[in-house]
Order: C-alpha cells, then structure tokens, then sequence
C-alpha cells in the first residue's frame, strides 16, 4: 500500500543511489554551513536528508524509519484524521531543519564541515513512537535477545547521544541524533495540544506511571 512512508524510503533511496557516483550532485545536496551563510542556501537542511554517506548508512537509517514510520504515520492519522498524514510528512521535514539547527550555529563559518544522512529525521520518528508506546518493548542492541521497554531505551539514547555529541570527533553527527529526538518529541506535544483532544504529554506520563506502579 502507498504510504507517505514508503514514498519518502522510495526516494531517499533512489537519490541516495544516484548520488554514490555523481559527485556534483552530493555536493549539491549536502549540508554545509558555509554555503548556507553566504549563498543562501536553505535548502540543503532538507536535501542533506536524502543522501547518504553509503550502502550501509542508508539501509541503517532507512530500516529503523521503516520500522518505526509506518506505526507512526498510523498514529497520525488515528490522532489528527484527515490531516493525519500531511502532519506526519511536516513532522519528519521539519525534523530535518530543527536536528540541524544547533550544528549550523556552531559551524556557520567552517568550511571544513559537511554533513549527510536522514539520521536527524529519522530519530524524530523514532522518538514519536516511544512518546506514543513508551512501554512498547524495543531490543538492545548492545545485549542481544534482551528488550526494554521504549521510554527506558529512550533515555539511554538520549544520554550517549548527548554524551558522544558533548565528546566529539568521528563522522557521526550526534547532535542532530539528539536534538531529533526531541523534536520529535515536543512536535507532537505541541500539535495535539493545538490541533487534537489527544494529550500525549498526559498519555506518556499516565503508561510511565503505570510501569512503576
């Protein structure tokens, strides 16, 4: 079935693809601070999200969205009906300005930084599913065979990712992981406040509540 999902996997991927052997057109595509600064360029907090450094980094981010997309953009439709799906396509777009925010602030003028990757977006989403179904079993990686449930994994993850970010070094654009999550996070305590009866601050701390009751 056609979703706002999998035509955003569908694309990501064929350009993702396109741009492993056309050099110009990562260029063209890619975040870099500078270009943003002094040429305007805006549109690579939005482009930067639909390439990929390589097969691997694709298929990682694009396997978790996957994961996670579907039962959100679901969500979606469930809390704002109609416009359920325009709200998921402006949460995960969104996400991938506001991820990038904190990084082009702090790198505006360095001509040494590029950065790639859907990571940002994809956390967002990953977060929105563990706001809507904190209890909702999540495996651990780093211990195979082992889950926890999501809000617990979403605490862990946001404390290395903050921690990593804080640390520096390497390829891997932590902040962008950390600041998506939140994101995604305030995203939807914000809209279904405005838009909806649906209070998913209240959902989120009443299931927590409940873990530990």
């Amino acid at each position: 079935m056609f979703t706002v999902t999998t035509a955003i996997l569908a694309i990501t991927c064929i350009v993702s693809f396109i741009s492993f052997s056309n050099q110009k057109l990562m260029d063209d595509l890619i975040f870099y601070p500078p270009a943003i600064t002094h040429h305007n360029q805006w549109y690579r907090f939005i482009t930067c999200g639909f390439i990929h450094a390589d097969i691997m980094h694709l298929a990682f981010n694009m396997y978790s969205f996957y994961m996670f997309g579907n039962a959100i953009e679901t969500a979606c439709i469930e809390i704002y009906g109609q416009y359920g799906a325009t709200v998921y396509l402006l949460l995960y777009i969104t996400s991938l300005i506001a991820c990038l925010l904190p990084t082009y602030f702090k790198n505006k003028e360095n001509y040494h930084y590029k950065s790639l990757g859907a990571s940002g977006a994809v956390s967002a989403i990953v977060f929105a599913f563990i706001f809507l179904a904190p209890l909702q079993g999540i495996g651990l990686i780093i211990i195979p065979g082992l889950s926890a449930p999501a809000f617990i994994f979403g605490f862990i993850y946001l404390g290395v990712s903050a921690y990593l970010a804080k640390k520096g070094g390497g390829n891997i654009n932590h902040s962008a992981h950390f600041w998506g999550a939140m994101y995604g996070v305030a995203f939807l305590i914000v809209t279904t406040i405005v838009f909806t009866d649906f209070n998913a601050w209240e959902n989120f701390t009443t299931q927590v509540s409940a873990y530990f009751s």
